[in-house]
């Protein structure tokens, strides 16, 4: 997905002293073990893993499965992975319009650009106008970060509200607001010369 790509570029092209954030690859690890719901395309017995026990999947009874697992089954044809409901044109076209209507940001899943890109990459088959949902992530994805530039412009040593920001956007902004919050801290503190 371009957008993802285009983040990883982005965090590789900064100084090694800015990338001490997790990167974009590390995140989508971390959000492969939400769950989401398939259609198996095979029986199998409950089955134990660290992370918990899952199963028994029987076609065509839905289940819901850790992402990780889900990409699995399906990269092997043995399950559909059912898309979330904010995975689809009528949702994300409904959250680009609060987007550049509201200043706020608005409220999406946590994780939804990690887990959005895993099912497209996997699964986009089984996401309904796949294309039309990468465009609108993309315009989605640079209507918040315009927001984001907005708002550390307005940085200042007290507060900053971002709410609603996801993890990926989180883990962008975090090296530049560390050090920047840094340097207000010690404008403020040094004594100004008169």
């Amino acid at each position: 997905m371009i957008f993802y790509t285009c983040i990883a570029d982005l965090v590789m092209a900064l100084p090694q002293s800015l990338r001490s954030s997790v990167t974009p690859l590390e995140l989508e690890l971390i959000a492969s073990e939400q769950l989401v719901e398939i259609v198996p395309l095979i029986s199998m017995e409950k089955t134990a893993f660290i992370s918990g026990a899952y199963g028994p999947l029987r076609p065509p009874n839905k289940s819901r499965i850790p992402l990780w697992m889900a990409t699995n089954l399906k990269q092997k044809k043995k399950c559909q992975i059912v898309p979330p409901d904010w995975l689809s044109v009528d949702f994300l076209q409904d959250r680009l319009n609060q987007e550049t209507s509201q200043q706020e940001f608005s409220n999406l899943p946590f994780r939804f650009t990690e887990i959005a890109k895993v099912i497209l990459d996997v699964a986009s088959d089984d996401v309904e106008n796949a294309d039309k949902v990468r465009s609108l992530l993309k315009d989605l994805r640079e209507a918040r970060q315009a927001k984001s530039r907005d708002g550390l412009q307005k940085l200042d040593h007290s507060e900053l509200t971002l709410s609603n920001l996801c993890a990926m956007e989180i883990n962008e902004i975090r090296p530049f607001f560390v050090q920047a919050m840094g340097v207000l801290t010690q404008l403020v503190r040094e004594p100004t010369a008169e």
